[in-house]
Order: C-alpha cells, then structure tokens, then sequence
C-alpha cells in the first residue's frame, strides 16, 4: 500500500474562495459578513473536484490513500480574529470531512486549526476535538506562525504550545508543522516562508528539551525538512555545541520528513542523510509546484518516481517509506485501516 501524507484540498469548488472573500471583506463590516450557512457547495461539486483532479493523479501514478487537509495557503491564521479563523477552520475541516465520506478509500482527513495571532493556541482544542472524535482525522496541521511571515508566537518549545501537545499525546495523533501564506514581501510564501519554517521548527526543537516533557509526540515537518537534511552536519555540530545528545536519541524519535521533494539528488540526499525510519511519503501533489520538469518530462510532483528510481533504497526499505512508517507515525490512520481489513 502507498499512503501520501501530505494531501491539501487545492481544487475545492470555487465557491469557497468566493465565499472567504465576502468574509474578509466583512471583516471591516461586520453586518456584510457571510454566515457559514450561506456556503452552499453539493457532493456532486465535491466529487467532480476530486475525481478528476488528485483522485486522477493518484490512479496515474500509484498511490492509494492521502491523508488530506485544507489548502495550507488559505489558512491565512494572520487574517481577522479568533473568530475569522475558527468559522474559516470548521467550514475548510468540514469540507475535507465530506471529502473522506464519499472517497473513504482513498482519503482521510487532517485538521486545520482555528489559530490567530496573539491568542491562546488552547483555543483551538474544542475544533481538534471535533475533527478527530467526529469526523474521523488522524492528525493535524500546526502553524508555528499564524501572524503570515512575521513571526511573533514563541517558538515551538514555549509552553504556550503545551495544551496543543497535551491533546495531541492523549488522541495519539501527529501534528504537521505547516505555515500558511506570507503576508511579508521579503518571504515569497512556497518558495521561502515554507523551507524556511520547516528549517526554523527543526531548529526550535533542537535547541529546546520539549521531548523531555512529550516524549510520544510526533511532529512531521514537510517539504523535506527544508535545509535540514542538506546542513545535517551543522545541525549535529550545533546540537554538539548546545551540549545537546546526539541527534538521532534528542529528535528523531519524534520528528520525520516527508518526500515533497522535487528532483531526483533531492530525495537521494533526503533518504541517504536522514535514516528511512523517518522518511515518509509524501508528493503534496497538485500543489505549489504543477509543472513538467523539462529534464526528465515528468510532473515535478510525482515523488514516487523519485522514491522507486532510488539505486540506495531496498524494496523493503521503500515499503517502510510508502506504508509501514506512516502506520507508525499515525496511529488512528493504522487503525482505520486494519479495520478495514488493509
């Protein structure tokens, strides 16, 4: 079986975006602001969207199941309050919810969570609580970031996370450590603001002792890890200059990497740097990048091909990656599966 982890809904119905608009405009005019009621997109709508776009893909090129959440950039923590956000969240969760009912087999969801600049991340739990006890999610996306590129929350071992991490620990679910748009012009929002906060919260944590407090939680950082596998060595001596243990017993047992990684040397050095335990698949597909590479004439994206043109992996070292450690790392997504007999 091949599970890619790292699914976002990129092709929702354009309703919802019209829909966000009339909501951020309602921010200056509250009495304009759209209720969520007035959301009106059908199960045939969501069906064409998926079916002939990532549900396509996934036939084409040989995946199985997606673990899907909403579109990251559209997140947009840093836009409106607390509220904006948390009507924003439940409408985009249940979306993907209704995704997973009429696609069981091949898509199960992730939450987005209603996070806002400045305000409690406690706030957040009664909609984690929701998506997973409800809707069936198997994990979360967390934005160490929700001012948009600004970076104004504590890093991720504040204990200002810790009610987060408390709940993830007791549902046994992993968080993705996403960010969403970059509203500041120095950061280009997937070509920068994304590399450089799963290079950031890499670094958070390996300056910080926060699995001293979770041992069992389980953060993936996506797109590779960013420039962690690249550095790795500046990472170890840095770790060594902290006086920190070494890497492999301070953060691997808990954090992985996903393979949105779009060239072949990329994932060569991904899954030569990084031990397999903690490489999961992954492509993000229909994503930040769609194209044709022009040197190989294949879609950038389609990160199996990277992963089975590996010379250095063995065939029981690629199941690991397309299935055995995402059975780890998500649990409940282990679960659902083996009860249904997979």
């Amino acid at each position: 079986m091949i599970i890619d982890i790292h699914g976002h809904y990129t092709t929702a119905p354009k309703a919802l975006e019209d829909w966000r608009n009339r909501q951020i405009a309602g921010i200056k005019d509250p009495s304009a602001r759209p209720k969520a009621s007035e959301l009106k997109i059908s199960d045939d709508e969501l069906r064409a969207s998926i079916i002939d776009n990532q549900l396509k893909k996934m036939q084409e090129r040989g995946s199985d199941l997606t673990v899907f959440s909403p579109r990251a950039s559209f997140m947009a923590h840093h836009i409106g309050d607390f509220n904006v956000s948390s009507t924003w969240a439940a409408i985009c969760n249940e979306l993907c919810a209704r995704v997973a009912a009429l696609f069981p087999d091949h898509f199960i969801g992730a939450a987005m969570l209603p996070q806002s600049p400045g305000v409690d991340p406690k706030t957040c739990i009664p909609e984690l609580e929701k998506c997973i006890k409800d809707y069936g999610f198997v994990a979360i996306n967390l934005n160490p970031d929700p001012s948009g590129g600004h970076w104004t929350s504590p890093p991720l071992t504040d204990r200002q996370w810790y009610p987060i991490y408390e709940k993830m620990v007791e549902l046994e679910i992993p968080a993705m450590i996403h960010v969403s748009t970059s509203c500041n012009a120095c950061f280009h929002t997937t070509g920068a603001h994304y590399l450089n906060a799963d290079t950031t919260a890499f670094m958070q944590c390996l300056t910080g002792d926060l699995f001293r407090d979770f041992p069992t939680l389980k953060f993936v950082i996506p797109h590779g890890g960013g420039a962690v596998p690249y550095h790795w060595g500046r990472f170890r001596g840095l770790a060594q200059e902290l006086k920190k243990p070494l890497l492999t017993d301070h953060l691997l047992n808990n954090i992985f990497f996903d393979t949105c990684v779009y060239h072949q040397p990329g994932i060569d050095l991904l899954t030569k740097v990084i031990p397999v335990d903690n490489v999961l698949f992954a492509s993000e597909m229909i994503g930040a990048v769609r194209g044709v590479d022009p040197e190989t004439g294949f879609y950038y994206d389609d990160t199996k091909r990277y992963i089975e043109a590996s010379t250095q992996l063995t065939p029981a070292e690629k199941q690991q990656i397309y299935e055995s450690n995402a059975r780890r790392v998500y649990p409940r997504m282990d679960a659902a599966l083996k009860a249904k007999g997979k």
